[in-house]
């Protein structure tokens, strides 16, 4: 039950900031109460959300601070890999290959397959750049990712055409090994999307 309700969460279709109760996701998952508060408990703790008795249980939204923090530890962690790899021209043509094959997956995907697909072409930029510790703090990253991309889509549904542009620039800018650009169009890629401005290195 705690994978079911923390995935509603990360899929936005439990969007931050609704008020549910236990009976009405026990009711719509078809189980008892019972798992339902063992879920909320474990969700509460981990700090997808906040529990009123008696009321039910907050969905934490994803808050200013917590968005920014998460945009520029993106910039630092895939603008260094992208510099490590335009200097390995063999890492760099597989990457060019991989991120290819992505963009045209993500062409006719839509809802949580596109949010899977969008957080695919930036792990794989950062996968590129052979660093395992940047590598395993970014993968802890991910729900939060997810999450602020999901939720993205949900308040504009303009944002999908717009992911798929902005991520066939960066993948030109990293196949002409410019990592000056793809730094100045990831920063305007992050900035936009989740619409927080003036994200900073």
């Amino acid at each position: 039950m705690y994978s079911e309700v923390k995935e509603l969460i990360l899929s936005c279709e439990l969007p931050g900031g609704e008020l549910i109760s236990e009976g009405e996701i026990a009711e719509r998952c078809e189980v008892s109460r019972t798992p339902v508060r063992e879920a909320f408990l474990r969700l509460s703790a981990e700090g997808w959300m906040r529990l009123y008795p008696k009321r039910g249980a907050l969905i934490v939204p994803v808050g200013e601070r917590e968005s920014r923090e998460v945009l520029e530890a993106r910039l630092l962690v895939e603008c260094h890999a992208v510099r490590g790899v335009v200097e390995r021209p063999e890492a760099l043509a597989a990457l060019v290959d991989a991120l290819r094959a992505n963009l045209a997956a993500h062409q006719g995907a839509a809802g949580d397959e596109f949010t899977r697909i969008d957080t695919e072409f930036h792990q794989l930029i950062v996968d590129a750049g052979r660093n395992s510790l940047l590598e395993g703090f970014y993968t802890s990253l991910a729900e939060r990712r997810r999450r602020m991309t999901a939720a993205s889509v949900h308040r504009d549904p303009d944002v999908s055409a717009r992911i798929r542009a902005d991520h066939a620039g960066l993948l030109e800018a990293i196949a002409d090994g410019d990592a000056d650009r793809f730094d100045a169009l990831l920063h305007a890629h992050l900035s936009g999307v989740h619409d927080v401005p003036d994200v900073v290195r």
